[in-house]
């Protein structure tokens, strides 16, 4: 029997075992760089599978899966494992148990895949060569980013993987079915903090103060021309700004008002370009109507980039595992993800995990109250990254 058809049937054995570990970790969920109830759990597995592994990063945990001839190649696949402040709203047995948190991202599916991928390659060693990184990484959904802080620790390093894959739920494709694209995945993301400053006073006598709301009215809508203006429209890019928080009464010019929001851009040039131009903008308009300014730009992820070879050749895996009607192609999205930290360093390979069911009433996006999986969509996931753990 092919180490392909060894992994489908492993794979489908050890789906329902898989299945109990997402739901375990969709019930205990904790929030970025604190996940260490789910870092000793993931140990706990991997010591169950005699996969010797290293702590980095705080909780992440990084383990090592020889084969013949480890010397021979080395891929990475990773995982990330942090829930998201959100209060889960699913009537459900394996509800968050804990609450204001929520795996509303999915990241619960991704550990529970890995592991499972794990699990498959362990009993698979002497079928395939090399050596497989496995990594479970903290702090997907808060800036630096547990990427990041993992590559400054050495995780592409000893032994230096030459390629890293991994995956995401995707709740608008259906379960059994996959995604991938070649170059530009995703978006970068930074986050901009803004505070005006200025005199405040009663709101009968604005020329006695200065009227911070107006002046950060001004720089929002000035902002839009940084996209509108400036942009190469060849070039997708975003600016939103969010929040806006500043007075507290009907008769009162506050003296401060406080702006959130983010940037995204496809392109790290025109990224950094558009810094600039924010800057010029926000203290330009607020120092020309009398107030004072702070802005801070907390540069956030790099764009996610599908190496074009290691595309091609995931995809062409994907269709032999699968069969072609059930791999598509993942539209462009400004969306974020840390995994661009390691698309930046090494050929990388990010697909899409469908895990939409409509006939079950599963159809709720990432980030949502009610957001969940249907959980055949595990066997899917485990196997594919098995398969490309054994293979690419």
């Amino acid at each position: 029997m092919s180490v392909e058809a060894r992994i489908k049937e492993l794979a489908a054995v050890h789906a329902p075992r898989f299945i109990d570990v997402r739901r375990h970790l969709h019930a205990h969920p904790e929030l970025s760089y604190q996940e260490f109830e789910t870092s000793a759990y993931v140990q706990a597995q991997l010591q169950s599978m005699n996969i010797p592994f290293r702590i980095m990063a705080g909780t992440g945990v990084v383990g090592l899966l020889e084969g013949k001839d480890p010397g021979s190649r080395v891929v990475a696949l990773r995982a990330d494992m942090d829930a998201l402040p959100i209060e889960e709203a699913n009537d459900i047995p394996y509800r968050s148990t804990r609450p204001g948190i929520m795996h509303a991202c999915g990241h619960d599916v991704h550990t529970s895949c890995l592991l499972g991928a794990a699990q498959i390659l362990s009993e698979l060693r002497s079928e395939w060569s090399g050596t497989v990184k496995l990594i479970f990484q903290p702090g997907e959904e808060k800036n630096p980013g547990g990427a990041s802080l993992l590559i400054k620790e050495g995780v592409l390093e000893n032994p230096a993987p030459a390629s890293i894959f991994g995956l995401h739920v995707h709740p608008q494709l259906p379960t059994g079915q996959v995604s991938f694209r070649g170059g530009k995945v995703m978006a970068s993301a930074d986050e901009l903090y803004i505070t005006v400053r200025g005199k405040g006073g009663h709101a009968a006598a604005p020329h006695l103060t200065t009227d911070t709301l107006l002046v950060a009215s001004q720089i929002v809508v000035a902002l839009q021309q940084v996209i509108s203006r400036n942009r190469d429209p060849h070039q997708p890019s975003v600016l939103s700004i969010t929040s806006i928080q500043g007075g507290h009464t009907t008769n009162v010019i506050p003296a401060e008002v406080k702006m959130m929001g983010t940037f995204r851009a496809m392109d790290e040039e025109w990224r950094f370009k558009a810094h600039t131009l924010i800057r010029n903008i926000v203290e330009g308009i607020a120092h020309s109507l009398g107030a004072e300014v702070d802005l801070h730009i907390d540069v956030g992820y790099p764009t996610v980039y599908n190496n074009e070879q290691l595309h091609v050749k995931a995809r062409k895996l994907a269709i032999d595992y699968m069969g072609a009607p059930h791999v598509e192609e993942t539209e462009l999205r400004m969306g974020a993800e840390d995994f661009g930290y390691y698309s930046q360093k090494i050929p990388g390979c990010f697909f899409r995990l469908g895990v939409m069911n409509a006939g079950k009433g599963i159809t709720s996006g990432v980030h949502t109250p009610t957001f969940n999986i249907d959980e055949d969509a595990i066997q899917t996931g485990m196997g594919m990254m098995a398969w490309f753990g054994s293979i690419a």
